[in-house]
């Protein structure tokens, strides 16, 4: 990793060191081409395979659905194995062991006690001439859940989505998530699913599930919001469908920011640069430190735990690209920097870390001491680690039990309230020049007045 020191770089440079564009483009290599056009006859970009994708679907529903699935998933399903059994869904819980089932038992209530504290509920007041004004919060009817297939069953996903829709009490929350060609999901991926409430559990990944979930098909149901990370073409496809439905966000590659202090362990900061480096080659792993001791062993103990990282190839490939430790004047000096990269996830790692707080305005995820570590976070504390990426956290929160609901305005008027108010109504329509809206209103308080 290189060390930088803050004093020998330009504002500008600083800055441009903490911001990272937006990823939405990937490497056309000449066997992404050759893929495209052993499946469309063409080269395609990432963009016109999406977009081709999605009409495809929305022309042709679950025959298109299928042929992508076996295409690009070497699946083989039929109209009648899109969804998970009832069957299926037993025998695999049946093959999950009692020491995994109680921790995802442990991580479902944790999420589940946190994000029930966050419910945002109904309110309604009666104000001066009986005018009632509120708000009407009411669960979406129905959500899709992503989670990407691979290796890796990703059982906190499922949780840290399912489980803030059902606290919203969402109507219906669908799954949807690849098979490969033996037809079946993993059995950890489908406990966390029966422990988080999710009600129906869909065979397909890729572009082709956010198409069918977004226009629907014969057998797969149209769903208001979809949420979850995915590669780089879920991400394009939920990019293309929003307003269709609503997403959550667009996530970008995951990124660790750590604030540390000479009296932080470098064993500890070093392990959680390479927690998020593991990720992908595209994610970004930095220190910042007022301690030029530090900066020099924790690069030494990245160094070494590298080694031993069975993904270290990916790591490296991180570290190389994106990954940093910048020495500071002060400990204000690196807040100030980290306010500007506005992190995904934010360690601060320092003698009085919640006496820093108060410096920190830009973040996913805040974690405090040299204890709370951001894997914590990512399975068991209990806020959601669907977070976001690429410095919009500036303008963007967690994942949260309030983006499975939304929001009317009540409004409800007496006549004295009309009589108090209208008049002034009246006087901004006339400027907007809508005489229509002020006719609404005239021939009430006409009535009023002859009452």
């Amino acid at each position: 990793m290189r060390v930088l020191k803050s004093w020998e770089l330009t504002d500008e440079q600083l800055r441009e060191l903490m911001t990272r564009p937006f990823v939405d483009q990937v490497e056309v290599t000449a066997a992404f081409q050759a893929r495209t056009e052993a499946v469309w006859g063409e080269a395609l970009s990432p963009e016109e395979v999406v977009s081709r994708i999605l009409e495809d679907v929305k022309a042709r529903g679950d025959t298109a659905v299928i042929e992508y699935a076996g295409k690009l998933d070497g699946a083989q399903l039929t109209p009648d194995s899109l969804w998970v059994t009832e069957e299926e869904w037993e025998a695999a819980l049946g093959q999950v062991a009692d020491d995994i089932m109680n921790a995802l038992k442990t991580a479902s209530e944790n999420i589940r006690r946190y994000h029930s504290q966050a419910r945002p509920q109904s309110w309604v007041v009666v104000e001066d001439d009986g005018v009632v004004l509120g708000q009407k919060v009411t669960p979406l009817d129905s959500v899709a859940i992503y989670v990407p297939g691979g290796s890796a069953p990703l059982v906190s996903t499922v949780l840290m989505c399912a489980v803030p829709a059902k606290v919203a009490k969402v109507r219906e929350i669908v799954m949807a998530s690849p098979v490969g060609r033996n037809g079946q999901m993993n059995p950890h991926i489908l406990a966390a699913a029966r422990l988080a409430g999710v009600h129906r559990v869909l065979k397909v990944g890729g572009a082709h599930s956010i198409a069918a979930l977004a226009y629907g098909t014969e057998t797969i149901p149209a769903v208001d919001k979809i949420v979850g990370p995915g590669n780089i073409f879920v991400t394009l496809a939920k990019k293309m469908v929003y307003g269709r439905v609503g997403i959550d966000s667009l996530a970008g590659p995951s990124e660790i920011l750590i604030l540390a202090d000479e009296t932080a362990k470098p064993r500890y900061v070093a392990a959680d640069l390479l927690s998020q480096a593991e990720h992908d080659p595209e994610a970004a792993a930095i220190l910042i430190t007022n301690s030029e001791g530090l900066a020099e062993q924790v690069r030494s103990e990245v160094l070494a735990q590298l080694e031993k990282l069975e993904r270290r190839e990916a790591a490296q490939l991180s570290l190389e690209r994106h990954g940093f430790i910048l020495v500071c004047r002060d400990m204000e000096e690196a807040a100030q920097w980290a306010n500007v990269a506005a992190p995904e996830h934010l360690e601060l790692c320092t003698a009085n870390p919640f006496g820093m707080l108060h410096l920190i305005r830009h973040a996913g995820a805040i974690f405090l001491g040299h204890t709370a570590c951001e894997s914590i976070g990512d399975y068991i504390a209990g806020p959601n680690h669907v977070l976001p990426t690429n410095g919009t956290a500036r303008f963007s929160s967690p994942l949260g039990t309030e983006d499975f609901l939304k929001r009317s305005s009540i409004i409800s008027y007496t006549e004295s309230g009309l009589a108090r108010f209208g008049p002034h109504a009246v006087k901004l329509a006339a400027i907007e020049g809508l005489d229509g809206h002020a006719n609404a209103l005239r021939v009430r308080l006409e009535d009023l007045q002859d009452s």
